[in-house]
């Protein structure tokens, strides 16, 4: 494309822009994944379809940096514990997933005459990789990441990251008259003492700077400058890694799990999320373009029939190795459907193979156009697999649910006065909650008295989705002003109607909008304090422990009885009751329910009870 007239610096993004807006409703008619709306409309602007972009070179360094903000977001739902706990995982697992495969699909493609046996072996270790972002975005999309199925898949994507760097420093073995090598001891001593200091610099810097600096920036109340330190830290820890020889992925990937304990991690997350989503719209538009239409159509039926057969052999054993370990068949076909796409780094290592002489050009692209094509079939497999799954399990009766025990999550926005009782009433129970506060020095108050609270804005759209995950049921919005509190109430209702709404009211004016809301619970904020207050003052007073008690029930109900009239007649509707004594002899009826008392029917009943009277 030519860039050499007035503006050309944005003909390039206004290109890539329009195509990712325009290709992903086409592939949703089409009932395809957005991965392979994106994978097809590189194909189609790519250098051997309209050669809208004629160097691909140009995009893929920024679009790698999708998978970098993928890593990171990924290790922030790993804390440091749960990454040992998946050990076994990440390297049983996924050396066994990657040893297997390579050596299945290597020593295939060197039966069928495709490549010698050095190319066969790079071609073995590059098809048997699996593509990180589409299957995280796959399981992300599934919202199974966190499933123990999802988590094993993860241990072998992290594994194959790992084993990017050794398999690259081995590789060089394989050239020929290189068989009586004479290792650089030197060299390679100093080689792991960069990567040993690279990965000490990451988790010093994480564990005991970026909190602090995160914090000194939050107070400032700039959200740009939290976005360009999201960026900073991202970016400056792939960099690092990089430096040392590693992949940037990986570094990325250990900054995220030093700060999955953080108290600005919904913050981070929120932030990032924009990013990484675009970029990675950028990045599957790179691996499109990527596919030589030449050698795709001088072997169509070969390439077709090799991602066929690759996709079928990757998924099956990786569902055998996970049937071993998994009690739920339908979790090990799932996890093998997600890894059949050959992975990012087939376009490290094949080039590799060029570059060191074990591998030819024609050979290179056309194991590069095979993995290109398991790719795109990748997102439609796990479609099916999914589909197919679903319909076994109807025909068989469902198992009974067992839900002894299980409580749910709830999301507590706001950690004033009123949400620290709250959220005390909640850990007293065992009740997971997750608990977010846009005030720095409040979160580090807290933390000095053992509660674990978030930075965040629970008015962002962005943050509540980086905070409400699969397990919360309920939203309990505590925070003490009343246009945050509607502005939380509207975006939970519009984005996430299945869960409880509980909400803090500011007044009595207040409570009627958040009844209009559709709120499942509201609660004025001084209203039972002030009921309990005036009850105490009643028997300092000299009364009765159980006609203050009366007194105090009687109160409540009226106030009821007066909002089920606002809510049909307005606010200045029921003003009587305000003054209205309780008569000694009657005995106390029971409290209207609320539920009850505040729906038209009820009130309606109300008001004529109250006119009669």
């Amino acid at each position: 494309m030519d860039h050499s007239h007035g503006g050309g610096l944005l003909v390039l993004p206004l290109l890539l822009l329009a195509v990712a807006v325009i290709s992903v409703p086409l592939g949703r008619l089409l009932r395809l994944s957005p991965i392979v709306a994106y994978l097809a409309a590189g194909v189609v602007v790519g250098p051997f379809g309209l050669a809208l972009v004629r160097e691909r070179e140009t995009i893929v360094a920024v679009s790698e940096l999708g998978v970098v903000l993928l890593l990171f977001l990924i290790g922030l739902e790993l804390e440091f514990s749960r990454l040992l706990a998946l050990r076994r995982a990440i390297f049983g697992l996924g050396a066994a997933q990657l040893a297997l495969t390579a050596a299945v699909l290597g020593g295939l493609a060197f039966a069928l005459g495709l490549t010698g046996w050095r190319g066969a072996v790079i071609a073995g270790l590059a098809l048997a990789m699996s593509a990180t972002a589409i299957a995280l975005k796959i399981l992300e999309e599934r919202g199974q990441l966190q499933q123990a199925y999802g988590q094993r898949a993860f241990a072998i994507l992290l594994f194959q990251d790992m084993s990017v760097v050794p398999i690259l420093a081995l590789l060089p073995l394989l050239a020929p008259g290189a068989d009586s090598p004479v290792t650089d001891f030197p060299g390679t001593a100093i080689a792991v003492g960069r990567i040993g200091a690279a990965i000490a610099a990451v988790v010093i810097a994480g564990r005991y700077l970026l909190n602090p600096f995160l914090a000194l920036l939050a107070g400032t109340g700039a959200r740009e400058v939290m976005t360009a330190a999201a960026l900073l830290v991202v970016l400056g820890a792939a960099a690092l890694m990089q430096f040392a020889g590693m992949s940037m992925a990986l570094g990325a990937f250990l900054a995220g799990v030093l700060l999955a304990g953080s108290n600005y991690r919904h913050e981070l997350e929120a932030d990032l999320e924009p990013f990484r989503g675009l970029l990675l719209a950028l990045f599957f538009m790179s691996v499109g373009m990527s596919i030589d239409m030449q050698v795709v159509a001088a072997n169509v039926v070969l390439i077709a029939a090799a991602a066929t057969v690759i996709t079928i052999l990757k998924a099956g054993i990786v569902a055998l190795l996970f049937r071993a370990t998994c009690p739920n068949p339908g979790d090990a076909l799932r996890a093998g459907s997600v890894l059949t796409g050959a992975g990012e780094f087939a376009y490290v290592l094949i080039p590799f193979g060029v570059t060191l002489g074990v591998m030819g050009m024609r050979e290179a692209s056309l194991f590069s156009a095979i993995a290109a094509v398991t790719m795109l079939m990748g997102p439609p497999v796990a479609s099916l697999s999914d589909k197919a799954l679903a319909r076994i399990g109807r025909e068989g009766p469902p198992e009974p649910e067992d839900l002894e025990g299980v409580r749910g999550a709830a999301l507590v926005i706001g950690f004033g006065r009123f949400g620290q009782l709250v959220s005390q009433c909640l850990l007293a129970e065992a009740v997971d909650v997750v608990t977010i506060d846009n005030d720095p020095e409040m979160i580090a108050n807290a933390g000095r008295f053992g509660f674990k609270v978030y930075y965040g804005d629970g008015a962002r759209l962005d943050v509540l989705r980086a905070a409400i995950r699969t397990e919360v049921r309920l939203v309990a919005v505590c925070v003490d002003r009343r246009e945050a509190a509607d502005r939380i109430v509207d975006l939970v209702r519009a984005e996430f109607p299945g869960l409880k709404l509980y909400v803090r009211s500011y007044d009595r004016r207040h409570t009627l909008e958040l009844l209009a809301r559709g709120v499942d619970f509201e609660m004025r904020e001084t209203f039972e304090s002030a009921v309990e207050f005036g009850r105490a003052v009643l028997e300092g007073l000299g009364l009765a422990h159980e006609r203050a008690v009366e007194v105090a029930d009687y109160v409540r109900e009226r106030d009821l009885e007066r909002l089920a009239l606002q809510q049909v007649e307005g606010l200045a509707a029921g003003r009587d009751l305000v003054w209205r004594q309780r008569v000694q002899p009657e005995p106390l009826s029971e409290p209207l329910r609320k539920s009850e008392a505040l729906n038209p029917e009820a009130a309606e009943l109300v008001r004529k009870e109250t006119a009669s009277s």
